[in-house]
């Protein structure tokens, strides 16, 4: 059988990969440190679960309307009200499968075949993949470490065309965790403005920030581009619901009334008794996510520090999310047993086959020379595999 022609420009998830490598091995007994996994790595708090098992005691075991049940859309507008500031009606609101889900919506509802959608790099793996799905063309925007990674005005400037059609922004990053400052939103919003074009805020790590700079999304910037502007977040980093696929987007009423119809074909609504979980997750104090930032910031402070500590590799301090972008270009042209290291691809390869440490490569994220780590996992595991990078690049020639 031959799959459709879209298809032949998708690759598949470089991270999901790794991690079922990852798993094969382990699986063997093999003992590997994960550095690849973007979800966190606490349980989803018991009043979460809680609140599932009592919808399913209550037979809560039915269809629900696509968009989702009104006490989550009140409990989801409730929160960008109290949080973000935002005001949105019932209907600007959609449940999704996930905040994936709102993203390939938003490219299915509203990209006709040559669109452009601007992204930035390093990006998320998926921005592009999504895009071209949806038939329309990835137009990628280089940030720089020594900046940040913030995105140039200018450099945003120059790449908006007549057929931009929307513009990407994700902070806290991944891959690199950086977090654009109210400032640096305000100045890109303002090159925004006169264009026209559609804004994306894909806000998934809202809560994971660690420096001095508060979490600030596009609109919250530039509110005068809130009628063109949706706004994603989701379960799945706050509250440790990764596996229980829930996430939402608000939005111009005529934008999420297309991502419902577009939702309306694929899944339908989102999980009934899981919507009772994320309405029960909204309604928590927030202790858990409060512990588990407290902790993640140990650890990107102890990953940073070994990092550092090894000879021709550099990494900047991420101010959120729960990843840091190593720059391992002064490892790259030294040889490992007798053949030249090449790419950040070929040491994430030799990595998991030789010391046992799963770590993405940054070429899938548009950033040649680096690897991705996620430090969710514990301080014990993370040293264990900060020692065998340590020890590979002691190795090179």
């Amino acid at each position: 059988m031959q799959p459709a022609r879209r298809l032949q420009q998708i690759k598949p998830s470089p991270t999901l990969a790794l991690n079922a490598k990852a798993r094969a091995l382990a699986a063997q007994g093999v003992d590997v440190v994960g550095f690849a996994a973007g979800e966190p790595d606490y349980d989803t708090p018991a009043f979460i679960k809680d609140a599932a098992v009592e919808a399913l005691r209550q037979g809560f075991t039915k269809y629900t309307a696509t968009a989702g049940i009104p006490e989550l859309r009140a409990a989801v507008r409730e929160k960008f009200q109290r949080d973000n500031g935002l005001t949105y009606a019932p209907e600007q609101v959609l449940i999704t499968v996930g905040a994936k889900q709102a993203l390939y919506n938003f490219f299915q509802a509203v990209l006709d075949p040559g669109d452009e959608v601007i992204i930035f790099a390093p990006y998320w793996v998926s921005y592009p993949d999504m895009v071209r799905l949806a038939g329309g063309e990835p137009v990628v925007v280089e940030t720089r470490e020594e900046d940040g990674w913030v995105p140039s005005p200018d450099a945003l400037r120059a790449a908006l065309t007549p057929r931009t059609r929307a513009v990407v922004f994700n902070s806290p990053s991944n891959p690199t965790g950086a977090v654009l400052s109210r400032k640096d939103l305000e100045a890109l919003g303002q090159v925004i403005l006169p264009h026209g074009c559609l804004v994306v805020s894909d806000d998934i790590y809202e809560p994971l920030v660690y420096g001095d700079t508060p979490f600030c999304n596009i609109v919250n910037a530039v509110p005068a581009l809130q009628d063109r502007a949706l706004v994603v977040n989701g379960f799945s980093k706050s509250h440790s619901m990764t596996g229980w696929r829930l996430g939402y987007a608000a939005g111009p009423a005529v934008l999420v009334s297309a991502m419902t119809m577009v939702q309306d074909q694929s899944t339908s609504n989102a999980a009934s008794i899981v919507q009772k979980a994320g309405l029960a997750a909204l309604g928590g104090s927030g202790a858990e996510l409060r512990e588990m930032r407290a902790e993640y910031l140990q650890r990107r402070d102890l990953v940073v520090s070994a990092l550092n500590a090894i000879p021709g590799i550099r990494c900047r301090t991420p101010d959120g999310a729960f990843y840091v972008m190593a720059n391992v270009k002064g490892l790259l042209g030294k040889s490992y047993k007798g053949q030249v290291l090449g790419s950040a691809l070929r040491m994430s390869e030799l990595l998991l086959s030789d010391f046992q440490v799963a770590a993405v490569p940054g070429e899938p994220f548009g950033a040649p020379g680096y690897l991705r780590l996620s430090f969710v996992t514990s301080r014990e595991k993370l040293q264990k595999g900060l020692s065998r990078i340590a020890a590979f690049a002691a190795a090179l020639g």
